[in-house]
């Protein structure tokens, strides 16, 4: 029986957020999808910019790609999102997990978004159910849920290759934070564990990094490097153990710079608010909220 093809990815790194942003596809001329967009902005101005996203486009034209998903690992509360701009200018599906309703719940709430807010996920094209399986051109791919960071963290497995989001970091940076509204460091746990029970060679694509001193940002790992090495989940580490670890942690962490823009856009995939009478969109800054 012939093996599957292997996918072809291209990494975007934004070193304003720390986020990577991925191409992933069959073959030049091909199909893809882009995984986690970043939409600059400028927190002082309240301006966005497309720059970030503009190497995205440039890549995937220069490959003669056919963009089928534009994929969300989950609603990121560090970037604002790129995906609506990227499917005025591509195409493609913006699609993310189905548990994106209960983080919209939770957020219209706290922002006090406009009466008419959906928070049953049309704002996106396609709902991942767990273990979904879907194609990018003649790519095998499939979602895979992996809440704890949050509710709806949405893992793709695309042949060999894992995009894991925010569960995972590189194995000297750990593991990511449970502390946001709906997030639980024994969920989390369970959510890697599910990560790390694949074959030993798959290959675990990072949605950040934030190197210590004297090592380059990098994304790249595997299944048998964050079993031996990863600080807070390697091999060995009890549930107990890492909840207590991430609780403490978690207390430490000040709130990303940019949640509050970034929730508001992120859950209504890439979409500004409505604007208001005068023709500009506002967002909203809870006081004492968060």
């Amino acid at each position: 029986m012939q093996n599957p093809i292997q996918p072809q990815i291209q990494a975007f790194f934004d070193p304003v957020t720390w986020t990577v942003s991925y191409v992933v596809f069959d073959r030049a001329g091909g199909h893809c999808a882009i995984v986690d967009p970043v939409l600059d902005y400028d927190p002082k101005a309240g301006r966005t910019r497309t720059g970030s996203a503009g190497k995205v486009v440039d890549f995937v034209q220069e490959q003669q790609l056919s963009v089928q998903w534009i994929l969300e690992t989950h609603a990121h509360a560090d970037h604002l999102t790129a995906a609506h701009y990227l499917r005025e200018v591509l195409g493609g599906q913006i699609a993310i997990g189905a548990a994106i309703t209960q983080v919209q719940k939770v957020f219209k709430g706290i922002f006090h978004l406009e009466p008419g807010f959906p928070t049953d996920g049309t704002q996106f094209d396609h709902l991942f159910a767990d273990g979904e399986a879907f194609r990018i051109g003649d790519l095998q791919a499939r979602a895979l849920a992996v809440p704890g960071h949050t509710p709806a963290c949405m893992a793709y497995q695309v042949g060999n290759t894992v995009f894991v989001g925010d569960t995972l970091f590189m194995p000297d940076v750990g593991t990511a934070r449970c502390d946001f509204p709906g997030g639980n460091a024994r969920t989390l746990y369970q959510s890697i564990q599910r990560l790390l029970a694949l074959p030993s060679e798959t290959r675990l694509f990072m949605c950040h990094d934030y190197p210590p001193e004297g090592r380059e940002p990098a994304w790249e790992t595997t299944v048998a490097e964050q079993r031996a090495n990863n600080i807070h989940v390697h091999d060995g580490v009890r549930e107990d153990e890492f909840a207590a670890m991430r609780s403490r942690r978690d207390a430490t962490l000040e709130m990303p710079a940019l949640i509050m823009p970034s929730v508001q856009i992120n859950i209504r995939a890439g979409h500004m608010p409505p604007k208001d009478d005068n023709g500009v969109a506002y967002l909203r800054i809870p006081l004492n909220a968060l």
